[in-house]
């Protein structure tokens, strides 16, 4: 249980739903008892008058004990009729409070489990896979739901009624309860025993589940790389293994709920037999009545429901326990980096870089090593060098996906571990390397970046961004859906929506990660010529391997080995004859090639 204690504080929010839900229960549970009264008073009277009408019925007047024992039994009847009925509406009640608390439970879960996941820092997302995040959102609240729902529910209404019945049961012979309630430590020792072991199967089963999930998830969305490897069989075998192990454990599971319910009945039945021969000898003795036998099996059968629902509760319990754990292995993750509260900024007028060195800490890699560059509002500046030379990484840590190791960052002047990451992120038009296009239409994905964009605006920038054509070719023009990632369309096309989906935000500074590697480079000089109308007032940072299209830009970093080993304008790198040239040359032959 100590794991679920974190949902006390839904319990404590939703505190008069689940007082009121309790109430419900009470009441529910008090009328119930009315109804071994009731059997029992209708069997002691019967047998009162009943012997009246035989031994009067030779003086002409047993009809009129007839009547009134006809008359008794439909006035219980009637009686049982409306206490059942006031039941039955306290127990809808009841479920109106606590299975609807639950499901606001369900919904203020998921929620906060949503919202850790939009705060955490990119390093917990290359540490864990998608199916996992989805299955402990998903499959492992609706399990704790259990708990605080129907679990709940059931346990007050198994303590009440069994105080109630216990007591009632006392009341009316203490020697005989006695008797009947001598099954009760070994019911108590089996849902012990048995609870440990489903603790220990629910969290292993939980586990499957998440591998499978993400399985699952890993082979349709790379369905096409799959199949181009012909390695369908291969993933299909490895999905049928993990579906058969989760199957075993699932029903070695199953076979471990499966005694309680056989060992419910067994004992009851005991219970049962027990109150019927000891009670026989007590009516013998004169110290019991027909009906308070009659009494007795009722309240007997009235505990059958709540004990069984106790093992069912446990495997609930245990269940959400396994599932409450692993989400709180993630509410517990605190991420890395934390938006700053002193500034807010409304525009880019300057980044610096002081002496900037990041290591990864997952990898151990260092990515840059003290790297120091100032870059200006309205200039254009390249990022060149070759492949793992740390230029991705800039990005990283432009838009703070990472802070630094050490050095500082400065935007505006400001530090920018003090600035609001809404506020300076809103300002910048990124376009990462790996494009994401979500699975929605063509004119939705570029209407991403400013949501209020008119149709005649997402068409302006895609023409800026030479999509445009493209998009027209397709079959439903700009509403058509890109599929899952986009895979309805190609690595250029991906590419040039998601500079659109950029460029209509009308960013303060628009940042390239190498986002033309899949074009051609006229595509990509004629994309750049159609830019040179958007970046008058804007700051430009471009990523990319190919140096010809950055020949005319005001600055170009070049890095090598993580370190920024040259800085300038194109001709003046050039005839310095270091770094830059040897990758320009280099370049060229590639060409020529």
């Amino acid at each position: 249980m100590n794991s679920l204690r974190t949902l006390n504080k839904y319990f404590y929010k939703y505190k008069y739903l689940l007082i009121l839900g309790m109430i419900f229960v009470i009441s529910s549970n008090i009328f119930a008892l009315f109804l071994p009264q009731l059997i029992r008073i209708g069997i002691e009277q019967i047998q009162v008058y009943l012997p009246f009408t035989y031994n009067f019925k030779g003086l002409g007047i047993s009809s009129l004990y007839i009547d009134w024992v006809i008359l008794l039994l439909a006035v219980i009847s009637a009686l049982i009729v409306i206490t059942t009925l006031i039941r039955g509406a306290l127990m809808f009640a009841m479920r109106q409070t606590l299975i609807v608390m639950s499901r606001h439970i369900e919904y203020d879960q998921k929620n906060e489990l949503y919202n850790h996941y939009q705060n955490l820092t990119s390093s917990f997302f290359k540490r864990n896979s998608t199916g996992d995040m989805m299955s402990r959102i998903s499959e492992d609240v609706s399990r704790v739901r259990m708990y605080v729902g129907p679990s709940i529910m059931y346990v007050s209404s198994f303590i009440t009624t069994f105080v109630l019945v216990i007591y009632s049961m006392l009341v009316i012979n203490p020697y005989l309860t006695f008797w009947t309630l001598i099954p009760l430590p070994l019911l108590v020792y089996s849902i012990y025993t048995l609870s440990r072991i489903v603790n220990v199967k629910s969290e292993k089963i939980q586990k499957i589940l998440s591998d499978l999930t993400t399985s699952a998830q890993e082979a349709y969305s790379g369905i096409r790389i799959v199949k181009g490897y012909a390695r369908d069989e291969q993933i299909q075998q490895e999905f049928e293994e993990l579906a058969a192990d989760y199957r075993v454990k699932s029903l070695s599971l199953a076979r471990m709920e499966s005694f309680f319910r056989p060992l419910m009945l067994f004992l009851i039945g005991t219970s049962t037999l027990l109150a019927i021969y000891i009670g026989g000898l007590e009516v013998a003795k004169g110290r019991f009545t027909a009906g308070n036998i009659a009494e007795f099996v009722v309240y007997i059968n009235m505990l059958t429901w709540p004990v069984y629902s106790l093992g069912y509760v446990v495997s609930l319990v245990q269940r959400a326990a396994a599932s409450q754990k692993r989400i709180d292995e993630f509410l517990k993750i605190h991420p890395d980096i934390v938006s700053g509260k002193r500034y807010k900024i409304d525009t880019i007028e300057s980044i610096r870089f002081e002496n900037v060195t990041l290591t990864y800490e997952d990898t151990g890699i260092t990515a840059l090593k003290d790297v120091s560059f100032e870059i200006k509002q309205g200039e254009k500046v390249a990022i060149v060098g070759k492949t793992g030379s740390g230029k991705s990484t800039i990005c990283e840590l432009l838009i703070r996906n990472y802070d630094p190791t050490s050095g500082k960052i400065f935007i505006n002047g400001h530090p920018l571990d003090e600035i609001e990451s809404i506020s300076f992120r809103a300002m910048y038009g990124y376009v990462p390397q790996e494009v994401f296009l979500f699975s929605d239409s063509v004119k939705n994905n570029i209407r991403f970046g400013r949501p209020t964009a008119s149709d005649e605006e997402v068409i302006y920038y895609a023409k800026a961004a030479s999509v445009h054509e493209d998009i027209e070719s397709l079959p439903r023009k700009y509403d058509t859906i890109v599929g899952e990632r986009g895979v309805m369309l190609s690595g250029g096309q991906k590419q040039r929506i998601s500079i659109a989906r950029a460029l209509i935000k009308d960013p303060s500074a628009l940042v390239f990660d190498d986002c033309l590697s899949a074009v051609d480079a006229k595509t990509e000089h004629h994309i750049l010529s159609n830019f040179e109308k958007e970046w008058k007032n804007r700051t430009v940072i471009s990523i990319t391997h190919r140096l010809f299209t950055v020949r005319d830009f005001d600055k170009i970093l070049v890095f090598e080995g993580g370190r920024l080993v040259e800085q300038g304008k194109h001709q003046d790198l050039y005839d310095k004859g270091a770094h830059y040239f040897d990758l320009y040359q280099l370049q060229i032959h590639e060409e020529v090639e």
